[in-house]
Order: structure tokens, then sequence, then C-alpha cells
């Protein structure tokens, strides 16, 4: 243990270091960005633009950000994928634990005279040449706040809204991440943000769209009672047609709805992409870490939230999770 607390204490040091010393700056998000990845990165590039050094922040799809952090301050600094520069001093990656994660981006990580990665995914390639990865934290937004305080930035209202955003949804809402979330919670909301609104608009705001959709999703349901060594899986899938007119966020959400299911150690979401693979999402409550399920499958993620590509018939992609499983 005081192993690793070195090496974080190292890795936050060196950090902060190549971030202090960046003449310019690119702040990559992963693919289909969550509000931890966005609030990561704009949280960071509205720091390098009060310190007057160019930045640029960016995700390789969808073409627009989600509708629900669409008031996140900072995201005039969003560029097209398309116009992020192919030569930089320092890049980094937030909450991006490959660099596939990157998408078509990937490949500006060769034009970068540094690269450092952030995050805290267990998973983690350390595919740059420098790294912070804190896998005990609950967020990467909690990683950077860490990383602030060492470089002397000042919490504000802005910063700590970003910040938030990633804390609040990737603790769902607090009902996991222990008490160093509340502490942080704590210290961000003393700036005066207003929390509930940030939750409320991330996580509990839908379209009316949404309510057909769920409803079809979850007709699809299906439980599995001896999977996961006898814990229980639950899967539903989410086919192209029940999506259209919908926002990738809402059909991310389905996953929240489908692990409540009480008999269920794991739920599992398998959503039919355009190209007809599947992107499936993990969910488990207790014994079960799907994160070592899913990069199994050729995937990532966390102890208990977790994801991967699959191909094939939906069929043959709920027998191999399945096998997996045990």
């Amino acid at each position: 243990m005081d192993r690793v607390h070195d090496r974080l204490a190292d890795e936050r040091d060196a950090a902060v270091a190549r971030l202090d010393a960046a003449a310019s700056v690119t702040v990559l998000c992963h693919v289909h960005p969550d509000a931890d990845t966005i609030g990561s990165g704009l949280a960071l590039g509205t720091i390098f633009e009060r310190r007057g050094t160019p930045v640029q922040v960016s995700f390789a799809e969808p073409g627009a950000l989600p509708e629900s952090m669409e008031d996140l301050p900072g995201r005039h600094l969003l560029v097209d994928p398309a116009d992020v520069a192919d030569t930089v001093d320092l890049l980094v990656t937030v909450d991006c634990g490959s660099a596939a994660r990157l998408g078509s981006l990937a490949g500006r990580l060769a034009g970068a005279a540094h690269t450092l990665v952030v995050d805290h995914h267990p998973s983690n390639t350390r595919f740059g040449d420098s790294h912070l990865v804190d896998a005990d934290a609950v967020s990467t937004t909690a990683v950077l706040s860490e990383v602030f305080d060492r470089w002397g930035v000042e919490m504000d209202r802005d910063l700590a809204h970003c910040l938030y955003a990633g804390l609040v949804t990737d603790t769902g809402s607090f009902r996991w991440g222990g008490a160093s979330a509340h502490v942080l919670a704590d210290r961000l909301l003393a700036t005066g943000i207003d929390g509930a609104a940030i939750a409320r608009r991330l996580l509990d705001t839908h379209p009316f769209g949404w309510l057909p959709m769920l409803s079809a999703v979850l007709g699809t349901a299906q439980l599995v009672p001896g999977a996961a060594g006898g814990g229980g899986l639950v899967y539903a899938f989410v086919r192209r047609e029940n999506t259209l007119g919908l926002r990738p966020e809402e059909v991310e959400s389905v996953i929240d709805i489908v692990r409540t299911t009480a008999e269920a150690e794991v739920a599992a979401v398998v959503k039919e992409a355009r190209d007809g693979s599947w992107s499936v999402s993990l969910r488990s409550k207790n014994s079960v870490d799907v994160a070592d399920v899913a990069t199994r499958l050729g995937g990532g993620g966390h102890r208990f939230a977790a994801g991967y590509t699959a191909t094939g018939a939906s069929d043959q992609v709920i027998a191999r999770l399945l096998e997996t499983l045990g």
C-alpha cells in the first residue's frame, strides 16, 4: 500500500510539472463521452485558457456534445475533431483506458512532443509516455482535483461544476464511492454550485421518446439465475430501430434501470451499432468484477461498471458472456 501511495504521489508531482511546463495543449476525451471525461477535459482546458496557454479540447464521436452536458462551463473550448492540431507540445487524455477509446483522434498521439494519461480505470493500458492512473479514485475528476491542489489552482464555481459533473455520474449519485466522494462533493458544493440541478440535468431528465424506447427494450429482458456463479445475470437488447430520434446518452441510461433487478448480481445491456456490432454495458453489485469480464472480452472498465464491443449474432454474444461469467 505504501508503494502504491508513493507511486501515486510521484505520478501527481510529475503530472503537475508536465502541465505547468506545457507551451500548447490538446486535451482529448473518450468517444461517446460521459460527464467524467467531458468534465475533466473542460476543467483542465479552462485552467490552461486562464493561464494564456493555447488549448483545444475534443472528442472523436459523436458529432455533438450530449445535450445533458451543454451547460458545462468551458464548452466553448471544444473543437471539431478535424480541427485538432496535428502537433502540440502536450497532449493529455482524460478518462481513457486505452488509445482505442480516442477513436479517430488516436493518431494525434504521434504528433505530441509529450503525452500524459490521466485516468482512474484499473484496466488502463498506460499508452502515453507519462501517466497518472489512480484506480482507487471514484472518478477522473477526483484525480484532477488532487492535481489542481498540488498545482496551486484555486477552486471556483466553474471548475467545481465540471468536477462535480464527473463525480456525481461516476458514483451513481453517490450510491458507491465511499467517504472520499462525499468529502470532495462537500468541497465542490461549498463553491456555490447547485448540485441538485447538475445531477437532475445529467441523470434525471429524458425526452418523452425515451419512455417507448425503454418499454421496447425492457420487453426483451431475460434472467439467467445460474449465471455468474449463481448470482444471476439479467440482460436486455437495444435494437437500432428502438433508438431512432434518441440521443446516445438516452440509450446509455438503460443499464441503470436493468441493473436494479433484485435476482441478478450482473446486468448487461447489449446495444446494436450501425455496423452490426454490439456495444455491451456491464454492471455488478457486489461479488463480480465486471472489469475483468470485459477485459477478457476485449474491453475494460471498473469493478462494478465496464463494457466491451462484440460481434456476431445476438445469441452468440450472450453465450460468450455467459461462458466468461462462469
